[in-house]
C-alpha cells in the first residue's frame, strides 16, 4: 500500500466512516421503516451529503449519522415536509436555532471545530477497497398466511371475516404485505372493544375514497420512469398519509368530545 493510502485509511479509521448499510444497521433500532432507497431518496433531495470513495462508493460520518436521525425524527415526529427540515438544517449548518424549532441533538459538534461548525467533516480520499453499496430492499415484506396469524395474534375466522370485509387482501403473488400485517393487528386490538371486522367497513370505503383523491395527487409523479420523480412519489404519499392521519384523528377526537361531553 502506498504512503497516500496508507494515510487515507488510517484517517478514516479514526474517523469511523461506515458505509450506508452499517447507517441503516444503526437507524433500524429507531427506524424501522427506514430502507437504503429511503437514504439514497435524502440525498437526491440534498438534505444528506454522505462523502465518495475514490470507486463512488458512499461513506457516512456520525456527523451525517446524526443529520439522518434529525430528518427522520422531524418526519416521523412532527410530521415536517422534507422542504421545512430542509430550511431548519439550512438554520443549523449557519450555526442558527432550526426554524420553527425541531427536533434537538442533531450532531456532536466536539469535533475541535468550534462552535458553529457545519456538520460534516472534510472530505477525506478512501482506497477502492470497499464493498459496493448493498442493493435496495426488497419492495415488501411477504407473510404467509400462518405467519399473518401468528404475528397478530388473529384466529382464522378473523382473518377471514377481515377479507370478506375487503379489509386484507392477498398480494396478487400470494402472501401478505406488512400493511395486512398493520390491519390484522389493529383488528385484533379493536376486537378487544367489541369491534368486529363487520363494523370496520366503513374504514375500507373512507380508505377507498382518500386513496382516489389522493392518487389525483401523486400519479403524475409515480406514471414518470425517472427513479427520482418515482423516489419523490412516495415522499410525497408519506407526507400526505400522515397529514391526512392527523386531520382524521383531530376530527374523530373533537367529534367524539362534543358528543360525549353533551350526553353529561
Amino acid at each position: 500500500m502506498s504512503g497516500a493510502s496508507a494515510a487515507a485509511s488510517e484517517t478514516v479509521r479514526h474517523e469511523g466512516l461506515m458505509s450506508i448499510g452499517e447507517v441503516l444497521a444503526h437507524l433500524r433500532a429507531d427506524f424501522p421503516d427506514a430502507t437504503i432507497s429511503k437514504l439514497r431518496f435524502l440525498e437526491s433531495e440534498g438534505l444528506i451529503q454522505p462523502q465518495r470513495t475514490a470507486a463512488g462508493y458512499r461513506k457516512y460520518s456520525r456527523e451525517d449519522l446524526a443529520r439522518l436521525r434529525y430528518i427522520l425524527t422531524a418526519q416521523r415526529d412532527q410530521y415536517l415536509p422534507l422542504r421545512v427540515i430542509r430550511d431548519q438544517l439550512a438554520a443549523l449548518d449557519a450555526g442558527a436555532p432550526a426554524i420553527g424549532g425541531g427536533p434537538t441533538g442533531i450532531a456532536d459538534r466536539s469535533d475541535g471545530r468550534g462552535e458553529g461548525a457545519r456538520l460534516r467533516p472534510t472530505l477525506v480520499a478512501v482506497p477502492p477497497t470497499q464493498q459496493p453499496d448493498p442493493p435496495a430492499d426488497l419492495a415488501d415484506v411477504v407473510l404467509g398466511r400462518e405467519e399473518l396469524l401468528t404475528k397478530a395474534g388473529l384466529t382464522e375466522s378473523t382473518l377471514a371475516a377481515l377479507e370478506q370485509y375487503g379489509l386484507i387482501a392477498e398480494r396478487p403473488g400470494g402472501g401478505y404485505d406488512a400493511d395486512s400485517l398493520e390491519v390484522a393487528t389493529v383488528a385484533v386490538r379493536l376486537a378487544e372493544y367489541g369491534l368486529e371486522a363487520r363494523h370496520l367497513r366503513a374504514y375500507r370505503a373512507a380508505a377507498d375514497r382518500e386513496i382516489g383523491l389522493l392518487t389525483q395527487l401523486v400519479a403524475p409523479l409515480a406514471r414518470q420512469s425517472n427513479p427520482a420523480a418515482r423516489a419523490r412519489a412516495a415522499e410525497t404519499v408519506r407526507e400526505l398519509t400522515a397529514y391526512t392521519d392527523r386531520l382524521r384523528g383531530a376530527l374523530v377526537r373533537g367529534g367524539l368530545r362534543q358528543t360525549l361531553g353533551g350526553s353529561r
